[in-house]
């Protein structure tokens, strides 16, 4: 992008009459700035649609700027309209309403778009203001085509995609309508195409007939300005409303340290998620927050919109087992729980002891599937769990708590990440058992086994060997002899805690019967590593002879 600025002279029509030299300008002149974009090389219908969605922004650009004093200035009859509250409608409430709304008004807020609903009865024709009965059962949505203002000027405009002209009110919006604030703050179903390329925060405010039932909605689009995310949410009319009764509600005093923890978490919980959630799902899930203060793990929060165009998750894990690739993996699981896709993700890493990650996953109204919270978390629990965490674990279950603290205190470190990927921590215990007798007798180690996924005539062999590795041109010749071909070799090397001048390399085989056999492990192994042992002390001699070990089941 070029961007160049240039005096120039126009007409009336605002045609180009000259463009004056740098330095230079006269008292007609403008100054204005020119914008050049190169893309690469695109075929003819491609560059059809880039300039048709430039003249597209250009234009929601025009409306927005051309309409931002009349959207204002319907945002102050709105707000002149509930100095009286509404029928039905408690007076704190509408203050509180009233005055949010001033603080939008008050430059918290870009305005880029503005639209009005009606909720008519069924068989009602007018579309002017009041004309409905309420959203009751048979009301239909009737957009006011001439209140649209900014980019919702062309009624066709999609803000919700459940809120469409003259279309039968859907049970979500009914559900909001009926039992929502006088107030709702949510997002549009549309990106902005002005300023930052987010979904549009969307301000909702109910229209009441003189009976107090509710006839339509006022909607507001654009962005909240960087202050409204800065400031404080206790100074913000709604927010400090919700923190104030979910603090009330919690029975905390607030001195106290659960009263302090608890104003900290919905101080800085997610601002979009404070603007849009209920009551009492923030205090729900403010209070599940505060329990993992005293218990560090993985924890899951979800909040499915009341539209069904996204579930919100707040996921909280330790601030060491965070990482790019735990959050992907997370991502996965919830995408695939919820059927959609991920639309934004924010991570948070501060002081504390727990990394928040908030996701929001876009999904299809009415086919978000059945899911469970908890079992879903016990999902995430699985993916966070790093591989040690696992083998502390089995180690516990296998030799009790004394044992286990010490044998991982020799092995949390000592497998690198090629070990990792390729054997469970299960599957290490038979690992560190032949380590530590390897190192006590100095002697060869061996594990014959099957491998996961492996066909019937395939086996793993591992060789321990302390210090230094073994030459493979004299093991290769001894597994052929018995009846096996190698496939792979793959070496590790093993360094437990506490053994710094010692190491163990462990050398994987990959092998497969000569004959395609099948091998029945239970019954060979003992002989097969007895076998082995002889042979790799010249004990037995190598040769095809010891092919029986395998195939017919004889001793050395």
């Amino acid at each position: 992008v070029v961007h160049p600025q240039y005096e120039v002279e126009r007409d009336k029509g605002g045609r180009l009459q000259e463009l004056l030299a740098a330095g230079k300008s006269t008292k007609s002149s403008l100054s204005e700035s020119f914008m050049q974009l190169q893309v690469t090389a695109q075929s003819g219908k491609r560059l059809d649609e880039i300039r048709d969605r430039i003249e597209a922004v250009i234009n929601d650009v025009r409306c927005a700027v051309e309409d931002w004093l009349a959207m204002r200035q319907r945002m102050s009859l709105i707000i002149d309209e509930l100095v009286a509250p509404p029928k039905k409608v408690a007076k704190d409430e509408c203050d509180e309403a009233r005055q949010f709304l001033e603080w939008v008004h008050d430059a918290h807020f870009t305005f880029l778009g503005y639209r009005e609903y009606d909720y008519p009865a069924k068989g009602a024709k007018s579309k002017s203001r009041g004309a409905g009965k309420g959203a009751g059962k048979g009301a239909s949505i009737v957009v006011n085509a001439k209140a649209g203002l900014g980019v919702l000027r062309d009624s066709k405009a999609v803000v919700f995609h459940d809120l469409s002209d003259d279309s039968a009110m859907p049970q979500s919006a009914r559900k909001i309508i009926e039992h929502g604030d006088l107030v709702m703050v949510t997002k549009s179903n549309a990106k902005s195409t002005v300023h930052r390329p987010v979904h549009m925060d969307s301000i909702g405010v109910k229209k009441y007939d003189k009976s107090g039932n509710i006839v339509g909605q006022r909607i507001f689009v654009g962005l909240f300005t960087s202050s409204a995310y800065n400031r404080s949410p206790r100074a913000i009319p709604l927010l400090r409303r919700k923190i104030s009764k979910t603090l009330e509600n919690a029975g905390f005093e607030p001195a106290s340290h659960d009263g302090k923890a608890l104003l900290n978490i919905l101080e800085t919980y997610p601002r979009d998620e404070l603007f849009q959630v209920s009551e009492q799902g923030l205090l729900e899930t403010a209070m599940g927050i505060l329990n993992l203060q005293d218990r560090q793990r993985v924890a899951l929060f979800a909040r499915r919109d009341n539209f069904e165009r996204f579930v919100s998750c707040q996921i909280y894990v330790p601030r060491d087992q965070y990482s790019m690739a735990l959050r992907e993996r997370m991502q996965e699981i919830l995408a695939g729980a919820f059927d959609g896709e991920v639309m934004a993700h924010y991570a948070q890493l501060g002081d504390s002891p727990l990394a928040r990650l908030h996701v929001i996953f876009k999904t299809t109204p009415g086919k978000i599937p059945r899911y469970d919270v908890a079992r879903l978390e016990g999902q995430l629990i699985e993916a966070a769990r790093s591989w040690s965490g696992r083998l502390n674990e089995a180690l516990i279950k296998a030799h009790g708590e004394e044992a286990a603290h010490n044998l991982f205190g020799r092995y949390e470190k000592a497998f690198a990440a090629a070990f990792q990927d390729r054997f469970s921590a299960t599957q290490a215990l038979n690992d560190i058992a032949i380590i530590e007798a390897t190192l006590e007798t100095g002697e060869l180690g061996m594990s014959l086994y099957r491998p996961v996924d492996a066909a019937p005539d395939e086996v793993g062999f591992k060789v321990y060997n302390v210090d230094q590795a073994i030459p493979l041109s004299d093991v290769l010749p001894m597994l052929e002899d018995m009846g096996l071909r190698v496939l792979d070799e793959v070496p590790h090397h093993v360094r437990p805690r506490m053994d710094a001048r010692r190491a163990v390399m462990i050398h994987d085989f990959g092998l497969r019967t000569r004959d395609g056999s099948t091998v029945n492990l239970a019954a060979v192994r003992k002989k097969f590593h007895d076998a082995f042992a002889r042979i790799w002390n010249l004990e037995v001699e190598s040769d095809g002879f010891n092919a029986l070990v395998l195939h017919a089941g004889l001793g050395w």
